[in-house]
């Protein structure tokens, strides 16, 4: 049996692998507001910053998991523990490519003020969704430092106002480019940047469905948004039982 010294040092571990998730997660939530601060204020230096702030954020995610590797393979965690390692193993990952979306929106933003190109009305709408997959991430983040299921099934029903919005900005920059063929090579850029946004927001998705699986132990990656709500009232019924 494992003395009462070996399981604080393995709490220990385990607590500063979340810590080092959370400062992974604050990282990328900055390069996302880095990068719309390129779009909507044309501040250029901001998106080297982004691009530099990359490296970062691969590093964390090659330490992270070499951490988590080191625990497993030392300490044999079960149950609940090894979940914890595995959800941290799968949301820095996502965490790593929400910072590749970050830096993408970045480029084009530096590529569409470069070009002296007048941002369109579109503008507002790509502002717009990208504050609501910003809050998504941040509630994820939130979601997985408390093991809270329940702010994390509203992450979950957030996805789909983003996806709403991504189809509402490609309508109007489709009737845009139809109309005035000028507006072209600007409208794709704005597309590819709410794109990256619609997908940081799928990034953010997919971490909040890990903070399920850990307090739950279910997967719920592949099941509809009404079947996940339940899971997680269930687990609020049980007060966050973590199902050893």
């Amino acid at each position: 049996m494992p003395t009462e010294h070996t399981s604080k040092k393995f709490d220990a571990e385990l607590e500063a692998v979340r810590s080092r998730v959370l400062q992974m997660g604050g990282l990328v939530e900055q390069q996302i507001v880095r990068a719309m601060e390129v779009l909507v204020h044309g501040d250029l230096s901001l998106a080297d910053k982004v691009i530099a702030d990359d490296h970062r954020v691969n590093a964390l995610e090659v330490g992270i998991d070499d951490d988590c590797t080191h625990i497993i393979a030392k300490r044999q965690p079960t149950a609940s523990d090894l979940r914890m390692l595995m959800a941290v193993v799968k949301t820095i990952t996502d965490l790593e490519r929400i910072g590749d979306e970050a830096k993408k929106i970045a480029r084009m933003a530096k590529q569409l003020h470069q070009s002296g190109t007048r941002l369109s009305t579109q503008l507002a709408d790509v502002r717009y969704a990208c504050n609501i997959a910003l809050d998504m991430l941040n509630s994820s983040l939130d979601a997985f430092a408390r093991l809270d299921v329940s702010g994390a099934a509203k992450v979950v029903q957030q996805d789909e106002e983003v996806d709403e919005r991504f189809r509402a900005i490609l309508r109007q920059l489709m009737t845009f480019m139809m109309e005035d063929p000028r507006t072209i090579s600007a409208s794709i850029d704005i597309l590819f940047i709410a794109k990256a946004i619609e997908r940081i927001g799928d990034h953010a998705k997919n971490m909040s469905e890990y903070v399920v699986y850990l307090v739950k132990g279910k997967d719920v990656r592949h099941i509809t948004t009404e079947e996940l709500v339940k899971v997680a009232t269930e687990v609020d019924r049980f007060q966050g039982g973590s199902a050893d």
